[in-house]
């Protein structure tokens, strides 16, 4: 086995390294959190991820920290506004599918159900830890991704494609798709980040 590095997709920019190696597939299970990453990994549609990562902080400031308790209450005027600043992706289908997104979450939460069991339901509750050596073998679809996006476009999600779906579920560590190679394949697996 070669050397242990970290994934190569991260490059050396350091705002990247740093998501790479503080952020990426750490088990995450706060509902909010989980929502706002889905905002945020639907914005990047069409893009790189680099783009959404770097334009991250004014999606937090200009969303009300993705909190969909706040954004529920967005009016189409503050929206609008939103649009006019370039310090996120102004697509204005994108912009305007944060809000019903979050009414969207608001109503599972209302109805008793928590956004994230539903999310983690589809891994089965706990993290899938993959072995892949080299990133030509990493996937960028699952049938536990397909089977998401299919469930939260039928609750009436916006930007939840499988692509986008399997992206998220890296992200916030419902696949350990680190590669076995990288030092945080068995960081991200500490018994002490799970619930």
């Amino acid at each position: 086995m070669q050397d242990h590095k970290r994934c190569p997709w991260c490059g050396s920019d350091a705002l990247y390294v740093r998501y790479h190696d503080e952020v990426w597939a750490v088990p995450q299970y706060d509902s909010k959190v989980l929502f706002a990453k889905l905002i945020l990994d639907g914005a990047q549609a069409g893009l790189s991820w680099i783009t959404i990562l770097k334009k991250q902080d004014n999606y937090y400031k200009l969303f009300g920290g993705l909190d969909p308790e706040k954004i529920v209450r967005f009016t189409d005027q503050r929206l609008e506004k939103i649009l006019l600043d370039p310090g996120i992706v102004r697509n204005r289908l994108k912009v305007y599918s944060v809000r019903s997104n979050a009414r969207i979450w608001a109503k599972m939460y209302n109805e008793g159900t928590d956004f994230s069991e539903f999310l983690w339901s589809f891994v089965g509750g706990k993290p899938i830890i993959n072995r892949y050596k080299e990133m030509r073998d990493v996937p960028s679809t699952s049938a536990a991704s397909d089977a998401m996006s299919k469930a939260l476009k039928r609750l009436g999600f916006k930007f939840v494609g499988s692509t986008i779906c399997y992206a998220f579920m890296q992200a916030v560590g419902m696949y350990n798709d680190h590669l076995i190679t990288c030092p945080r394949w068995k960081a991200v697996q500490d018994p002490a980040l799970l619930p």
